[in-house]
Order: structure tokens, then C-alpha cells, then sequence
């Protein structure tokens, strides 16, 4: 009879045969122990997005559960400004070429793959940490805004400016997620006006955790992306995965989901950690299994 495999080398099986590389070409990457910072690095034009970064950045979210070595990811812009939406001359002249063409099936599909960085980022078990200065608009406060935390300044201008092109303010979710970090009336308010939070009403509306000087936002949001990533990062995955299956249900499905998820968590040998090391009154070591 042939011996059993042990769970570790069974759980082995089941992983990909070698950590997803990521060399993105549309945008900065550093990894740094557990903690990777993209940097949108567009600085010229305040950092915009292209058909191509959207998709790569797409295609990396959709890769990091696979990415076991990271555990936080940190979202930022250079040269002063977080990211001014979409490239006007790279992305909207384009889409308004499909329009001309009477090109529904291209223009949805644009609109399907943008929303798709979106559903990327929040199925990602790594929380994601926005540091967020300067120009902050379109489609980068929704980066912001899908992010899990958000570090800014109190320079930082937050603008949801679809209305200003002709759109509808529901783009990527925003008439799902925005409401929910600050309030449907605040949350109406911003995408029927297109108007811009600055970084002090930004707080005070919760949609900042917290306000940093300029020079240190990157910094701060760094250091606070690797205090998470030292903590049990598999009960933080299951925390973010939670917060965001429990939008779509009731009370008591929440309260049964979440019965469910701690007796996963208890399950791991983080969770024995901080128990030993409570009894030898040490600070717990986690390693996230």
C-alpha cells in the first residue's frame, strides 16, 4: 500500500509551478520583502492611462493570488499627481472613432475590460494601499477608490469626472463602491457634478483613512502596507474577501459567512501562534499559513 502524502507536500499539487513574473512595461514595479509598489510613472501628463496599462494592469491583479512571496500591494503616481483618468488623446480619441463607426461591440468591450481591472483588484487576496497626491480624476479615483485603503494630501484633488465628458457617472463600479465608503447623498453629489474633494473633505468623508504631508504619503502608505503584510495575512485575505462578498447579503447570511470564515482561520497555524506566543507574553510571529 502506498504511503500517504503528507498535507504539505498534498497542498504543493495544487500551486502553480513557479511564481508569476511580473515585468509590467506600462507602469513602475518594486517589491520590496512582501510589500510590491506600482507606480503609474506618466509624470509629463500627470500619469494617465493607456488601452495598454489598463489591460496589463488588469492581467497583474488577476495574477497575484498566484503570487504567494507578496502579500500588500501599494498604488502610487510620480512626479507629484496619482493618475488624470484615461489619455485623452490615446484612449478617448479612439473611443470616440467607435463611436463615428457606430462600433458598440468595441466601445462595450473597452468599457467590460476597464470594469475587469476593477473586479481584478477587489479579488486579489492582497489588500491594496492607494498613496494618493495631487491629481487624483476619471479613472484614477476609481483605482483610489477599489483600492482597500487610501493614504492622501491634503493638496490631493478627488474627481469623478465622468459627467464632464458626457458620461454617466456610473463607470467601474463607482455607483457600487463610492457610496458605500461615503454615502449615496455625498457619493450622488460627486458623480452628478464631476466636481473635485479636495484632501480635507476627502477625509472628513471617509473616503481617506488618513492625510500625510507630500513628501511622505508614498512612504507612510509603504510602511503601513508592510505592518499589514508582517499580521496573518491569510485572516486578511479572508477579512477583504468577506468585506466584499457580505455588499450582496443580509444579515444573517453575513453573520453564518462569517462563522464560516473564522473556523477556517482557526484552522491555521497563525492562528497558534498568537495563542503561544499571548501565554509567553511575546509579541506573535505570523507567517501567514
Amino acid at each position: 500500500m502506498n504511503k500517504p502524502e503528507s498535507p504539505e507536500r498534498t497542498s504543493e499539487r495544487f500551486k502553480p509551478a513557479q511564481q508569476p513574473n511580473f515585468q509590467p512595461k506600462h507602469f513602475g514595479w518594486q517589491l520590496d520583502g512582501k510589500v510590491a509598489t506600482i507606480t503609474l510613472n506618466r509624470p509629463e501628463r500627470k500619469n494617465p492611462l493607456t488601452l495598454e496599462s489598463y489591460a496589463e494592469m488588469r492581467d497583474l491583479f488577476r495574477n497575484l493570488p498566484y503570487a504567494g512571496n507578496i502579500k500588500t500591494v501599494v498604488i502610487t503616481g510620480a512626479g507629484g499627481n496619482f493618475c488624470s483618468g484615461g489619455d485623452v488623446h490615446e484612449i478617448i480619441g479612439p473611443l470616440v472613432r467607435m463611436q463615428e463607426a457606430d462600433d458598440m461591440g468595441g466601445l462595450l468591450a473597452f468599457c467590460r475590460m476597464t470594469g475587469d481591472l476593477v473586479k481584478a483588484m477587489r479579488a486579489c487576496p492582497q489588500p491594496i494601499v492607494a498613496a494618493v497626491d495631487g491629481i487624483c480624476a476619471g479613472a484614477g479615483a476609481i483605482l483610489a477608490m477599489a483600492s482597500d485603503l487610501r493614504y492622501g494630501t491634503a493638496a490631493s484633488k478627488v474627481a469623478f469626472l465622468f459627467v464632464r465628458v458626457g458620461l454617466a457617472g456610473a463607470d467601474m463600479g463607482a455607483c457600487n463602491i463610492l457610496p458605500r465608503l461615503i454615502g449615496a447623498g455625498r457619493a450622488a453629489e460627486l458623480l452628478y457634478t464631476g466636481r473635485a474633494m479636495d484632501g480635507n473633505e476627502a477625509l472628513s468623508w471617509g473616503f481617506y483613512n488618513k492625510l500625510c504631508a507630500p513628501e511622505k504619503v508614498l512612504a507612510e502608505a509603504q510602511e503601513l502596507a508592510k505592518s499589514i503584510a508582517a499580521g496573518p495575512t491569510f485572516a486578511h485575505a479572508m477579512t477583504k474577501r468577506c468585506i466584499h462578498q457580505e455588499w450582496n447579503m443580509g444579515i444573517d447570511e453575513a453573520i453564518e459567512a462569517e462563522a464560516q470564515a473564522q473556523a477556517i482561520c482557526m484552522q491555521t497555524r497563525d492562528y497558534g501562534r498568537a495563542y503561544r506566543a499571548f501565554v509567553a507574553k511575546q509579541k506573535p510571529v505570523f507567517e501567514g499559513d
